[in-house]
């Protein structure tokens, strides 16, 4: 849930070594390779073992990046396994905890993952398969080229003698790791695991509730805290009565909790670091939660208190009338004289909502800070991020800091900021005994990170032939402490930029107080909505249909910019064309109040086009009958059963946005407190998405986020082909859509 441009997308580890441990043979990515190398470590530093062959023929991979459904616990494994030619019912998968000298960055986010470790993975399964060979071929007395492997086997091709992994396992101790830019790699046609359907490798312990997610941990001699916070964002104690809650049964220790000095704090911690606050600690959760209600707690004046979604819509309309925005983002032509020459102009003005990451498990962490070292249980997707804060939250070396990986019960973004992990830390080493803190859902709505509201007044002019000849959108957004925040931003290359000869992008930010945080494809989720919807009304203003329109936007180049700015429209065309076949667009005849509604968007790397088909029933009541995605994310799936998933996952997390989702702000607190009044889309809404992956030549990347954006338009505009309603505002009115 990074933006596509926040992370290099070129850092790799560049060479292999080997190490023999734990009566096998583990390979490792690391520096320069020594023959015979049985030590933990050489010149450039500490290893970063992977994988382990055991004289029994297990293979053990060691999965690096946090996994919070996303499904990279097997898949990239099996990006090893495939090249190790491992037999994959003899492979078994580890979480490996947080420790970059060892793995470098280990993060789940942006749809990073893949791409940034596929080539990379498969070098070292690869390196691990010809150590493998080397050590059969020294034994047989031939050269390794005179044999192959086969599911966990080598074999000598011309007498078929075969030898196990494991029995080869010991026998590579003094054989040079390859250099990995040598090592051959399968040609994909002789792929067996990649590319195949495989089921999540936890998923039996998921479905029969084995202790994998971070509110399963449990410690010896654990305590249970909760920590109570102004409704208010940063709001510091005015006064405390703390006694009642310390009279409570269980509660062993309650106190105040300062806060980190924010201002201090560097701006990417400054809305993730520990806010003022009192804690409560028992011998179990429950006791704890009851402590906290016992508390008599006052909260001093906060100037976020002045803020409400209310007062922002209105600071939006004025800026709007001031004719102007603070900054240009833009400026392509002379948009004016392209709007006032135009043969038609269509104006709008378009608004989305704050959104909550409503992960099913709540915020947690369990920490244990002992004899001036600290060790933490947490489900992060970002934990180094989080061992960084905790080592300034509470003053200490961050190599006396221990982060242990668990699986998250979603994440969405949410856990790329570690709060929860600066608060537990605090709270464990004032208890003086390990400490689970769990977030009421309570908590976890009002103390989010939220996917920010926006507002967009847009203006387009199109020529006597329906041809976009200008574009002005003026976009009013937030920023805290003085900038726009990253996930609140838009880009000057966004999508129609580049497409339109007069374009200008304006920008406008008002003052936040509550944090933002990045939700699944940051940006692109409420951009694609704006700008795709805008698009079908020019469509239907040209007089043309809406997919012949964007193929006609697209133009006749194949692409468009370079490098990291770089828009293939070639390959939006692509998707288009292949979801237009899927859906039969332009060919079907539907029911009065049915319509079909098409949109596409670039995203995370990601180029996908989706056809919604909707109901409206009189009483303004939207029922999505199907959903159709076209999805380019390059040469290879590595594994269909979950990108599949991923993607019709994506597509429900954008219905349930169009249909529900919101967050409203009032007198500076969230309103929702539970998913009560923050309802989720729910499976009598769910419909069927058919998914079609369109392979081409290009690298493959990540599907956890691009196919969310390109969903909520292609909803929305089916929404005003089944009934002439536009959708300008999200979530959708029932009683705006009656008729």
């Amino acid at each position: 849930m990074i933006p596509n441009d926040a992370l290099d997308r070129g850092t790799t580890r560049r060479s292999f070594i080997k190490t023999v441990t734990a009566g096998g043979l583990m390979l490792a990515l690391g520096g320069v390779s020594r023959p015979g190398a049985a030590a933990a470590a050489d010149a450039t530093g500490p290893l970063n073992a992977y994988v382990l062959v055991t004289p029994d023929d297990l293979v053990r991979i060691m999965a690096r990046n946090p996994d919070m459904g996303q499904g990279v616990t097997t898949s990239l494994p099996m990006i090893i396994a495939e090249e190790l030619d491992a037999d994959w019912s003899r492979v078994r998968i580890e979480q490996a905890d947080n420790e970059p000298q060892k793995y470098g960055m280990q993060f789940s986010g942006g749809s990073l993952t893949i791409p940034t470790q596929w080539q990379e993975m498969r070098r070292m399964g690869a390196a691990a398969r010809q150590m493998l060979l080397q050590a059969a071929a020294r034994d047989w007395g031939c050269a390794s080229t005179d044999c192959r492997t086969e599911a966990g086997v080598v074999v000598h091709v011309a007498s078929g003698r075969r030898a196990s992994y494991g029995s080869l396992a010991l026998k590579c101790a003094d054989i040079a790791a390859p250099d990995p830019k040598a090592v051959s790699l399968k040609d994909p046609k002789e792929f067996r695991i990649v590319g195949k359907p495989l089921a999540q490798y936890h998923t039996p312990q998921i479905v029969t509730g084995a202790p994998l997610f971070g509110i399963d941990v449990v410690r010896p001699g654990m305590l249970y805290a909760t920590f109570a916070k102004a409704p208010v964002f940063g709001a510091r104690l005015a006064r405390a009565n703390l006694e009642a809650a310390r009279a409570v049964q269980g509660v062993r220790k309650v106190f105040v909790v300062e806060g980190a000095d924010l201002p201090s704090l560097p701006d990417a911690m400054k809305m993730s670091g520990l806010l003022p606050g009192v804690a409560v600690v028992a011998s179990s959760w429950w006791q704890a939660r009851q402590g906290r209600d016992a508390l008599q707690l006052e909260w001093a004046d906060h100037p976020t208190a002045s803020q409400s979604s209310q007062a922002f819509e209105a600071t939006a309309k004025a800026a709007w009338a001031s004719g102007k925005g603070e900054t240009t983002l833009r400026n392509d032509g002379d948009v004016e004289s392209a709007l006032a020459g135009a043969a038609k102009r269509v104006e709008a003005e378009y608004s989305y909502p704050f959104l909550h990451h409503a992960t099913l498990e709540p915020m947690n962490c369990t920490a244990e800070f002992k004899d001036g070292r600290l060790e933490i249980w947490a489900p992060t997707q970002t934990p180094e991020a989080g061992r960084q804060l905790c080592a300034r939250t509470l003053g200490i070396e961050p190599e006396r800091i221990t982060i242990h990986v668990t699986r998250c019960g979603g994440g969405f973004g949410r856990r790329l900021d570690n709060d929860f992990m600066a608060e537990t830390a605090w709270i464990a080493r004032e208890a003086g005994a390990p400490v689970k803190l769990l977030w009421t859902r309570q908590d976890d709505f009002e103390h989010g990170h939220y996917r920010p509201a926006g507002f967009h007044r847009l203006r387009a002019g199109l020529d006597a032939d329906g041809n976009v000849i200008g574009l002005h959108d003026h976009f009013v957004t937030f920023s805290s402490f003085g900038k726009v925040n990253l996930v609140a931003g838009m880009g000057a290359n966004d999508f129609p930029a580049r497409f339109v000869p007069n374009l200008r992008y304006e920008q406008t930010a008002m003052p936040l107080g509550i944090p933002l945080g990045a939700l699944r494809a940051p940006r692109s989720n409420a951009l694609a909505f704006v700008f795709q919807s805008f698009i079908d009304e020019l469509a239907h203003a040209a007089g043309q249909d809406p997919l012949a329109f964007q193929l006609r936007l697209l133009g006749e180049k194949a692409t468009v910019g370079e490098g990291p700015a770089l828009y293939n429209a070639a390959r939006m065309k692509g998707v288009l064309q292949a979801v237009a076949q899927m859906a039969n667009w332009g060919k079907t005849r539907l029911p009065r109040r049915e319509g079909l509604g098409i949109a596409c968007y670039y995203s995370h790397a990601g180029y996908i086009a989706e056809v919604a088909h909707v109901a409206v029933a009189r009483d303004g009541t939207v029922k999505v009958r199907k959903v159709w995605c076209a999805v380019d994310v390059g040469s290879q799936i590595v594994n269909p059963s979950g990108a599949i998933q991923q993607v019709q996952g994506s597509v429900l997390h954008g219905l349930s946005h169009v249909l529900h989702e919101r967050v409203t702000l009032a007198n500076g607190q969230v309103q929702q407190a539970s998913f009560g009044d923050y309802p989720v889309i729910r499976l009598e809404d769910a419909p069927p998405v058919e998914v079609r992956f369109v392979r081409t030549e290009y690298p493959p990347t990540g599907l956890g986020e691009p196919a969310l954006p390109p969903a909520v338009p292609a909803i929305t505009n089916a929404i005003f082909a089944a009934t002439g309603k536009r959708v300008r505002s999200l979530p959708i009115s029932a009683e705006a859509l009656r008729g």
